[in-house]
């Protein structure tokens, strides 16, 4: 192996693991912004070195993804692509994709990181493609960078492809699109639940919630996995009153319970933080505690012995609870302890 090739494949693995890192960070609850964007500065400085290398880095990458697939090295591979901007190269990556191991996220991220002038010329044709891959692609893109598509967008809202009715339905929440109303509210008896979903957080973007509240409630209360967005789309358009006496039904509630605990943190009360203490005692319910504690109080963040990744470290009960799982946990002690130093309790 050359030098060359050493130093490109350094950049290479170096990307990967950065970016591989920045995504799941950023969909942690709540994400850490400044961690994130640390990373975004070292995360381009490895790329510069793929973009100085040129063509002599395919080669490279392209045995990376082979080798050792991800959602990281799938990253770098289309980034890698676009920035050549060949017609080949995109093609290969497409493919790539499609049949990733990890789903397109890397994909979909190397999109969202080159400008749109990059990758423009890309998202038109793939907007109005006959192959559902290429139009999730090209709508994703459009999400990534709020780009109005204009009239396609009422068609991708009424594809048959469901992960892209999911984006368009994302895309004119983002954008504000109140002309497609009446599509979206259509939407909320899809057979998908997803697509329910995602109809119902865009007409509360559009502040048209009541439609969607019902269904927004129900992610929440059945423990799906967008629970905590449709949290969040409640407890926005709902009065401080309702969303008290709702967080106390769901607190009733094995299943809903963690959302409740969630949710108090959603409603910026710095006065509940003894009670979300004493939630911190309980496994079921001490990662929403932690997850509001850090809406609350972003400072605690910092602090370097009120969370562990050891659920042993929180107590026997925790570890049974827990397993094998990896969970970030509250320390209830420290948090404690801490606490009274800042003079939040007594």
């Amino acid at each position: 192996m050359t030098v060359l090739e050493n130093i490109v494949g350094e950049h290479a693995e170096r990307s990967a693991a950065l970016w591989a890192q920045r995504d799941s960070l950023a969909l942690d609850d709540p994400p850490d912004l400044n961690a994130v964007r640390a990373i975004d500065d070292r995360l381009e400085i490895n790329l510069d070195g793929l973009r100085v290398a040129g063509l002599a880095a395919w080669p490279c990458v392209l045995s990376m993804d082979e080798e050792a697939p991800g959602k990281g090295a799938l990253f770098v591979v289309s980034w890698t692509a676009f920035e050549f901007e060949t017609a080949d190269h995109v093609a290969k990556v497409v493919e790539i994709g499609r049949t990733a191991i990890d789903g397109p996220a890397g994909l979909l991220g190397a999109l969202a990181w080159h400008e749109p002038r990059k990758i423009g010329a890309w998202v038109r044709t793939w907007i109005d493609e006959g192959d559902s891959f290429k139009r999730l692609l090209g709508m994703s893109a459009c999400l990534a960078h709020r780009v109005d598509p204009k009239q396609v967008l009422l068609l991708r809202l009424r594809d048959p492809e469901t992960s892209v009715r999911i984006v368009s339905l994302r895309l004119a929440g983002e954008l504000r699109r109140a002309d497609l109303t009446a599509e979206i509210a259509n939407a909320l008896t899809d057979e998908d639940q997803q697509v329910r979903f995602w109809a119902a957080w865009t007409l509360n973007e559009l502040g048209q919630s009541g439609p969607g509240l019902a269904e927004l409630r129900r992610t929440v209360e059945r423990g799906d996995h967008n629970g905590v967005l449709a949290l969040r789309a409640v407890v926005k358009a709902t009065p401080v009153k309702q969303v008290r006496s709702w967080i106390g039904t769901l607190l009733r509630l094995p299943q809903s319970a963690p959302f409740g605990v969630r949710a108090v943190g959603m409603l910026g009360d710095r006065a509940i933080l003894p009670w979300l203490i004493e939630q911190m005692g309980y496994p079921a319910l001490a990662v929403a505690a932690g997850a509001s504690l850090l809406e609350l109080f972003p400072e605690s963040r910092w602090v370097g012995d009120l969370f562990t990744n050891d659920p042993d470290a929180a107590g026997t009960h925790f570890r049974e609870y827990f397993g094998d799982r990896i969970a970030r946990v509250p320390l209830k002690d420290g948090v404690l302890d801490w606490a009274r130093r800042q003079g939040y309790v007594e």
